[in-house]
């Protein structure tokens, strides 16, 4: 038998010269492997676990072989879901150093324009501040952090849509403000830190998909406006004004788990886009939503009547006419941007609402 390193007779010197070739192609792939990144811990955490969008960040990453633990609060069981109070240093801190994760998906957010104006310093807590800390605890642990923001960073101003992700943001109420800040402090956290390209945006529209309870989603609750349309002398003023680009939580949690496969397993991640969009291409209105969602059920809407003005001038929240994001970097780096469509999804699930 020949052992590992030994040379064996050869009657012809090209022999030789062809195994002292084979010998350094090897030894060439042995020293490529030993500089790639290591993609065998897959391990992921996702904040904002219980909500909409985090359920589904997880059962992403779970299809795509990960580990996954989930963080939440309110509705975290502290088994299946740790509970974890994102304003507190200390236990962010024991989270990160317990589960070791790779990538960071940070989901957790208030995410509702109004609920952020009624309580701003609240609002800005969660979305800034505790998006602050985070992003300094995962940089400092060489953990990749995608931070969930919002279309509502761009001010919608008809006809300046689509946005691509390096237009200059100008948000018309404070959620987008308070989301715009969280990305500052996540690209500031990872550029102090030295680490550039650890820190990723991924700006999202308004989302829709399985929820616990409508009011979840600014979607999915239009369904239960239908169904109260159906009450005797019912009168209902629906926005026919703003167009939405509803997207569903599972191709979300898709592009969440492509981004961390592509982000990890390069070789300097500063090179890729600090800033990602995705949506999808359905556009709507609140109004023909309930259309749809009538024509779906069997329903009659003619108690919902479009409201075509626009922005109430006196609102506390502004709400943007048209903040259709660009998909344009995704591609670029070679993430699938394709989506569910919106009206088949729902003549598909639409049984979960029938009363």
């Amino acid at each position: 038998m020949i052992s590992t390193f030994e040379v064996p007779q050869a009657p012809h010197c090209c022999q030789l010269q062809s195994f002292n070739l084979n010998w350094l192609q090897l030894h060439n792939l042995v020293q490529l492997i030993e500089k790639l990144p290591d993609m065998s811990d897959k391990t992921a955490l996702v904040t904002g676990a219980t909500g909409l969008l985090g359920r589904q960040v997880v059962k992403a990453f779970k299809r795509g072989d990960w580990k996954v633990t989930g963080t939440g609060y309110s509705r975290a069981d502290g088994s299946s879901i740790l509970r974890v109070d994102l304003l507190k240093q200390d236990q962010v801190a024991a989270t990160l150093d317990k589960v070791k994760p790779r990538v960071v998906v940070h989901c957790a957010a208030n995410r509702f324009p109004d609920m952020c104006d009624k309580d701003p310093r609240a609002a800005r807590a969660i979305n800034v501040e505790a998006t602050r800390m985070l992003a300094s605890l995962c940089a400092a642990r060489n953990i990749l952090l995608i931070y969930i923001s919002t279309d509502y960073v761009f001010p919608g101003k008809p006809g300046d849509a689509p946005y691509e992700a390096d237009a200059k943001p100008q948000p018309t109420n404070l959620y987008g403000q308070t989301k715009l800040d969280g990305e500052h402090v996540v690209l500031e956290e990872y550029q102090k830190a030295g680490k550039a390209g650890l820190g990723v945006v991924l700006r999202v529209p308004v989302l829709y998909g399985d929820a616990e309870v409508p009011s979840e989603s600014a979607v999915n609750v239009l369904m239960e406006t239908v169904w109260k349309a159906q009450e005797p002398g019912a009168k209902i003023k629906m926005d026919h004004w703003a167009l939405r680009y509803p997207t569903n939580t599972e191709d979300v949690g898709r592009v969440c788990r492509d981004i961390a496969a592509k982000y990890l397993s390069s070789k300097d991640p500063s090179t890729l886009p600090h800033i990602l969009q995705f949506s999808s291409e359905d556009r709507y209105t609140k109004y023909e939503i309930c259309q749809l969602f009538g024509e779906i059920m069997g329903l009659s809407t003619a108690a919902i009547e479009p409201n075509t003005e626009g922005n109430d001038p006196n609102a506390s929240v502004q709400r943007p006419y048209d903040c259709h994001l660009s998909t344009k970097a995704l591609k670029d780096i070679g993430i699938d941007v394709s989506t569910q469509d919106f009206s088949g999804w729902w003549r598909w699930n639409v049984k979960a609402f029938r009363k």
